[in-house]
């Protein structure tokens, strides 16, 4: 744009296209009301408007170039100078965009002194009193802004709140709103007001209570039901689902207020009564994706596939912003019913979210099982962005070749990662428990002690070394200690107690060995535990007992190679 054109815009936009009053030295006002040069004036109109165009050209360059202080400074002696509305307006703009609020709220009471009943002016320095956090000079300008819209007294009255939201007194904002909306008490708006300052200024008693009021002056009212009910969760889930059962019986339609209730109703496991509530949501808003997703997730947690994967594949044809935890499901329902080439399709489709991880893992063992191993470790190898997404993939593509047979290639591809990244924990962890199960021992030790340097409270690395010392028979003491701590970090861990009673059981305490295994065996009925359990038993001279449960254990894990080998050692 040419200098003359940006001059013309700029003197357009400013509303400069006359002599800008008040402005010129020895200006005088006729008594017909003109303006004109007083005698001996030096400047004329065209002068003025052209120093104020220019001035006005120098503060945005200014500003453009970065330099704020400069260009505030042109715009705010420009804006007293000429005392013109938009030029103040600019610099007023200008001075809250630096954080000059003192000086942009005296630029602001300039401007209402200029235009008295300007309501921009006004909106302004509310504005900035609440950017400037002067809430006690902000109470006043904000009762005024309201008293003087009085069209529009409940609208104003709803974005107080919002209005006020970055402010870190959350006190003050609660006195704030109270003092303005007190004048309007008989509107529910006012309360509805007063009830949201205080539920986040945390004065819940009081937050309900005016709810209560706006719902007593507007009884059908969702938004007041809404958070009257978000109040009523945090101290009782169920005062909150009866407030909610009692408003849509009184009106039916209110599918916000019934939406909330079913899902309040599946957190108190109550299944049946909020599939009664989606289903009627469904009904009335059969595209809703905020309807669909619960409908199906309730639909599958009740043991309805049918439904279930009819509203996911629903789900799929609107606008619901997660596609990837739909296809995860339905790649679930797909493989559960043993279709694996859908589901793999599905588990492709996964291409971010919670269920990444698992879906990718999910889809390269269906290839594992299909025969096709380098596919499914090229499939796994192109996946994953963060060091640890791509950690987690190695992990699962060496699990892919451990199950495959090829443990020697799941070993070499963790340490090959290890090399490049020899103190992360997991792949200590995972390289040492792979070490061992191709009778390294000594590389398990290692990569544990090494582990346990860099966190000593790794609960599974103290449970892997010391279960190798106990069931190696070696180092039984330092065993027990540091299963001992393992077990004070994971007290319900069932393969941490059993670890524990092997050790006790090498120790030669079979009582408290047998405790413990029992403890572990009804937590779960792992073969390994059952196993453990079993020869203690034995060696207790209760050989029934121990027959009976070895051959439970084998009718539920038939293809267990502890199990076989348990049992071939005491049932030969």
């Amino acid at each position: 744009m040419q200098p003359k054109f940006i001059v013309a815009a700029l003197t357009l936009a400013l509303g400069l296209t006359h002599a800008v009053p008040g402005l010129a030295a020895g200006e005088v006002t006729a008594k017909a009301g003109k303006r004109v040069p007083a005698q001996g004036a030096a400047q004329s109109s065209e002068d003025v408007l052209a120093r104020s165009v220019f001035q006005a050209l120098v503060g945005e360059f200014a500003l453009q170039r970065g330099d704020i202080r400069f260009g505030l400074d042109a715009w705010n002696d420009l804006a007293r100078r000429t005392r013109d509305p938009k030029v103040i307006e600019r610099a007023v703009e200008v001075a809250g965009f630096a954080r000059q609020y003192d000086q942009a709220l005296e630029l602001a009471k300039l401007w209402q002194e200029v235009e008295p009943d300007s309501a921009k002016a006004q909106q302004a320095q509310s504005s900035l009193l609440v950017m400037a956090n002067r809430l006690d000079d902000l109470a006043p300008q904000l009762a005024k802004l309201i008293a003087d819209d009085q069209p529009n007294v409940a609208a104003n009255l709803m974005q107080l709140n919002r209005m006020l939201a970055r402010q870190p007194d959350k006190k003050a904002v609660q006195q704030l709103v109270d003092r303005i909306a007190a004048a309007y008490d008989s509107l529910p708006e006012a309360h509805f007001a007063m009830s949201q300052a205080a539920a986040n200024a945390g004065d819940p008693a009081r937050a309900q209570s005016e709810a209560e009021k706006a719902l007593l002056q507007r009884p059908d009212w969702e938004a007041a039901a809404l958070v009257r009910a978000q109040l009523q969760v945090r101290l009782s889930a169920a005062q909150a689902i009866d407030g909610l059962q009692v408003f849509v019986e009184r009106y039916p339609a209110a599918q916000d207020a019934r939406l909330m209730l079913a899902r309040l109703l599946i957190t108190e496991k109550r299944y049946s009564e909020a599939r009664g509530h989606f289903d009627r949501l469904l009904k009335e808003a059969p595209d809703s994706p905020e309807v669909i997703y619960p409908v199906a997730m309730l639909a599958l947690q009740q043991g309805d596939v049918a439904t279930g994967r009819q509203q996911l594949e629903r789900l799929l044809q609107t606008a619901f912003p997660d596609k990837s935890a739909v296809h995860f499901f339905l790649g679930q329902l797909d493989e559960e019913q043993a279709k694996p080439d859908a589901a793999l399709a599905h588990y492709r489709q996964v291409t971010a979210g919670d269920q990444y991880l698992t879906a990718r893992s999910r889809a390269a063992q269906i290839l594992r099982q299909q025969g096709k191993i380098e596919e499914a470790r090229e499939f796994l190898h192109n996946a994953g962005v963060t060091p640890t997404e791509k950690v987690q993939f190695l992990l699962a593509e060496a699990q892919l070749l451990r199950e495959a047979g090829r443990e020697s290639d799941a070993l070499a591809l963790l340490e090959s990662a290890l090399q490049r990244q020899p103190d992360n924990l997991e792949l200590l962890y995972e390289t040492a428990l792979l070490a061992e199960r191709q009778g390294k021992p000594e590389v398990l030790e290692k990569r544990i002690k090494r582990l346990l340097e860099l966190k000593p409270d790794h609960a599974h690395g103290l449970n892997a070394l010391g279960y190798s010392w106990a069931d190696r028979n070696i180092h039984l003491a330092e065993a027990e200690v540091m299963l001992v701590k393992a077990v004070r970090l994971a007290p319900e861990d069932p393969f941490i107690m059993d670890s524990m009673g092997w050790v006790l059981f090498r120790q030669g305490k079979l009582d408290e060995a047998l405790q413990t295994l029992e403890r572990a065996y009804a937590i779960k009925a792992d073969p390994e535990i059952a196993a453990h359990l079993g020869e203690v038993l034995w060696r207790l001279g209760r050989k029934d007992e121990a027959r009976r449960l070895l051959k439970e254990a084998v009718s539920r894990n038939p293809e267990s190679d502890v199990l076989a080998a348990a049992i071939k050692k005491l049932l030969p």
